[in-house]
């Protein structure tokens, strides 16, 4: 692909300002929830190579954060219980190694975000790449914005987390799987192979890569043998997407190698087992034989201490962890209401709120055209689903994915935030660009361009007065400072905003001691010092033990004090009776965090 000076000039400009943007709010935030577990794996997995921490996700993500942190004099608690003896103690070994080890915590949080930052260019530079193919330079610019200056982007972008990585992982591994069923070359064989192996490495939801490419190769070559009229014909295709899965098998094993060597044998055994004993209801009794689901965790377990094939036991391991944490729910605050499941309507809810209004009106017409264009093509019976297929390979292909995790999301107990849908907004801005091109030059209309461009100067003003919250952003249909009272978790409140409770204690001297209940990945004490007292609902009011200062994470917040689904039991002395009335909150740290005055 040719890509002009201008091209290379606006591109530059667009990649530059969202880096100093996410670069900016990293330098602000503390650490968030899973960052705490993420930070210390990528720093054993590249300094240490012992994957015996985090092996719920793939290593990629955490290896390029850990990368630069393996250059630096850190200090890492191997001699600690947690790492030594527990099973994935990573919780503990993240406190202790960022908090409790002498190192400074910010320094590390900063460089370790670094990693995930570029791979958040890429996925902006590979959405205009693919958008060129498509629609062409002018209109890929469109698609290119609506990815860099999502506030999900922007939030997400800049953490230690692997869902930036899924969206990468699942667009790149689509384009090149088009690209091989176009032209059915060993390169594109081999190209395909190695994205489908980097994406299983970025997250473990890239495994629905499988049934899409299976899905994709018998639309395809179905409508081409129904074409020839020779079934023959699919059988090649079928064949040549298995060899896609294995080169992607050999993409994964040497990164699982080179993490487990280190990672003793008989410990990475005994946590496997340990891990996976109940995994998929274990054996039937009446049979004594395992259930298909507990056979490949029995096997996982028989080859955790086998030579060669422990890091594919790892790899495994992995995944199962995967689908035993999807069949359990999470706890979750979901439009008044607390429960461990928020049901099918909570991801088309959140996006609805949590997406910029200026996109989802774009994305309202784009729809719209599109449905006028197919019901114009029927009523002039010139349409046929094959030559669509003939002609629009990454349309379908786009929408598909859309479809099929869309349609996974909405079906899982485990409903955590607006991030689990970024894999499908880069499709989703792809498609309507498409469609809003069409649009406009339907009849070259001015007004409608203008329309378009209005738009998306909306959305950039946007980003830029969101500036510095990100994370705890919500449309002008609630607002980002009332998001909270909809839902919270990592779409509000992943515990960001400690360093601005302390900038907060820091300009109120008055304050000498300060309760805390707090969500994230961050240490209080480490922060705040003699200041901070940690604090739950069952001590009651810390204003009788003399602390006129209160601060609790609004996550915590709406789990204690919302009310409670029917299959939801919480404690009354957990529920923070005494902070109903009479208090309101006296300030905020950030957005996520309320502070009380209790005097």
């Amino acid at each position: 692909m040719i890509v002009t000076l201008t091209e290379k000039f606006i591109l530059g400009l667009i990649l530059v300002a969202i880096f100093g943007l996410m670069l900016s709010v990293s330098l602000e935030e503390s650490a968030i929830m899973d960052e705490l577990a993420h930070i210390p794996a990528g720093f054993s997995y590249v300094k240490l190579f012992d994957y015996r921490l985090n092996p719920e996700h793939p290593p990629l993500v955490k290896m390029l954060a850990g990368l630069p942190l393996a250059f630096m004099d850190l200090n890492f608690p191997t001699e600690s219980t947690s790492w030594q003896d527990d099973v994935n103690g990573q919780w503990v070994t993240g406190t202790e190694f960022l908090y409790e080890s002498g190192n400074n915590a910010d320094q590390i949080i900063a460089w370790a975000r670094v990693g995930p930052m570029l791979l958040t260019l890429v996925l902006i530079f590979f959405t205009y790449f693919w958008a060129k193919e498509m629609m062409g330079a002018k209109w890929a610019f469109l698609p290119t914005l609506m990815v860099a200056f999502s506030p999900t982007v922007l939030a997400h972008g800049h953490y230690v987390t692997t869902d930036i990585g899924a969206a990468l992982g699942f667009l790149v591994a689509t384009y090149y799987f088009i690209r091989f069923l176009n032209y059915q070359s060993k390169r594109n064989l081999w190209l395909a192979g190695i994205a489908f192996g980097f994406a299983q490495l970025l997250k473990f939801s890239t495994v629905l890569l499988v049934p899409l490419v299976i899905l994709l190769v018998l639309i395809f070559s179905g409508i081409k043998a129904f074409q020839k009229k020779s079934w023959r014909t699919i059988g090649i295709p079928v064949v040549k997407t298995f060899l896609i899965f294995l080169i992607g098998l050999a993409v994964i094993y040497p990164f699982y190698l080179l993490t487990t060597i280190n990672y003793p044998p008989e410990k990475q055994a005994a946590d496997t087992e340990f891990i996976l004993t109940s995994f998929a209801g274990g054996r039937d009794p009446a049979r004594e034989s395992c259930k298909p689901l507990r056979c490949v965790a029995e096997a996982t377990i028989w080859a955790s201490d086998k030579p060669l094939l422990r890091p594919m036991a790892q790899y495994l391991l992995g995944i199962e962890m995967v689908l035993q944490r999807s069949a359990g729910g999470n706890t979750v605050y979901f439009l008044g209401e607390v429960s461990a499941d928020a049901g099918p309507l909570y991801f088309p809810v959140v996006y609805k709120l949590k997406e910029p209004i200026p996109i989802l009106i774009l994305i309202a017409i784009a729809f719209l055209f599109s449905l006028y264009q197919i019901g114009k093509s029927i009523a002039k019976k010139s349409a046929s689903f094959t030559n669509y297929l003939g002609t629009h390979q990454a349309e379908f292909a786009l929408l598909t994915l859309i479809l099929v995790y869309g349609l996974y999301s909405i079906t899982s107990p485990l409903n955590i935030g607006v991030r689990h849908l970024l894999p499908i907004l880069p499709p989703i801005y792809l498609l309507t660009a498409g469609s809003l091109k069409n649009w406009v030059m339907a009849d070259k209309s001015r007004k409608k361009m203008g329309f378009v461009l209005v738009m998306t100067a909306w959305l950039l003003v946007e980003a830029v007065i969101t500036y510095p919250h990100y994370l705890s952003y919500f449309n002008e249909a609630v607002g980002t400072n009332n998001g909270w009272r909809y839902v919270t978790d990592s779409n509000y409140d992943w515990g960001q905003d400690m360093k601005r409770l302390k900038a907060f204690a820091t300009k109120n001297p008055e304050i000498d001691k300060i309760a805390i209940d707090y969500f994230g990945g961050a240490s209080p004490s480490y922060y705040l010092g003699s200041k901070f007292v940690a604090w739950q609902s069952n001590k009651g009011n810390p204003l009788d033990s003399d602390i006129k200062w209160f601060a609790i994470s609004v996550n915590t917040l709406q789990n204690a004090t919302a009310m409670t689904a029917s299959d939801f039991e919480r404690k009354a002395e957990d529920e923070y009776q005494w902070l109903k009335k009479p208090y309101e909150p006296y300030a905020r740290a950030g957005k996520s965090i309320f502070i009380y005055k209790l005097d």
